[in-house]
């Protein structure tokens, strides 16, 4: 599938403007980018050899990434997480940094080549993925999880995600977010995230609960009850503390209008 991509275009013209100022790079550049025809096959190249070791061939892997990036659903998905990396992180200055650099980003896909692995029935497979993105990226995300498209996982590092959990789109997840179960409960026990949200850095979401869409978990916060939509929460345990505005996700401002009251997820009222 050679269609035009103005994503994969804009990163060659990167890659070649890099290899000419920075000579020391350019057969690095070549080999990750340069050399490959398609997004897709530059991508399963930087994560085979991200995560390739001395047992585990990145030219055995690449193959196996390429068939799974390429299919269509996939495809999309992985072409709008890149576009949101470099449009809502200020420090990524361009779709190369992000390919390249953005172990966020890499997490992310790599997870998404290990869903469809699980999810086809091929368990050890994925299961040594999230091994190996764990070890390699700091980021641990059970191969069960779901996530929908135009995810930004902005730093990484400490990002924990349970088996059960869903991710909705457009969503943010700063570093050191942990969506985990409450003990060794078995079965469906795990947050569902709705799309827009932002979830702050070392923010915690517990148990089988919902956060809705368009909402906003502060900093360093821990949830344990479900949060309506356009809510801010903060605290620990979180409470109500203010509504959000258009698409916290994108617009990465954390920050809140306060107001004189809000119930918490009992009724009670806090002033």
């Amino acid at each position: 599938d050679h269609e035009y991509n103005p994503v994969w275009t804009s990163i060659r013209t990167q890659a070649e403007e890099q290899s000419r100022k920075e000579p020391l790079l350019s057969s690095y550049l070549y080999s990750s980018v340069l050399s490959h025809q398609t997004f897709e096959k530059a991508l399963a190249n930087v994560l085979a050899n991200g995560i390739g070791d001395a047992t585990l061939l990145s030219t055995q892997l690449y193959p196996a990434f390429l068939s799974i990036l390429q299919k269509d659903k996939i495809r999309k998905a992985i072409l709008l997480d890149i576009q949101v990396t470099k449009d809502r992180d200020p420090a990524c200055t361009s779709y190369l940094e992000a390919l390249l650099n953005y172990k966020g980003f890499h997490a992310l896909q790599l997870h998404r080549i290990a869903h469809d692995l699980h999810t086809n029935g091929r368990q050890v497979m994925a299961q040594m993925l999230q091994s190996r993105s764990s070890e390699v990226y700091g980021v641990d995300i059970h191969p069960g999880a779901e996530f929908g498209k135009g995810i930004l996982i902005d730093h990484g590092t400490g990002v924990v995600v349970g088996e059960t959990a869903v991710v909705g789109d457009n969503t943010s997840l700063l570093q050191g977010v942990t969506l985990g179960g409450t003990g060794k409960a078995t079965g469906d026990r795990h947050p569902k995230i709705g799309s827009n949200v932002l979830l702050g850095a070392g923010s915690t979401v517990l148990g089988n609960i919902s956060v809705g869409e368009g909402s906003m978990i502060a900093a360093g916060s821990v949830v344990l009850k479900d949060v309506p939509d356009r809510t801010l929460i903060a605290g620990i345990p979180a409470r109500i503390v203010g509504t959000t505005r258009g698409r916290p996700s994108t617009e990465m401002t954390q920050n809140f209008e306060q107001q004189d009251s809000f119930e918490d997820f009992e009724g009670i009222e806090y002033f």
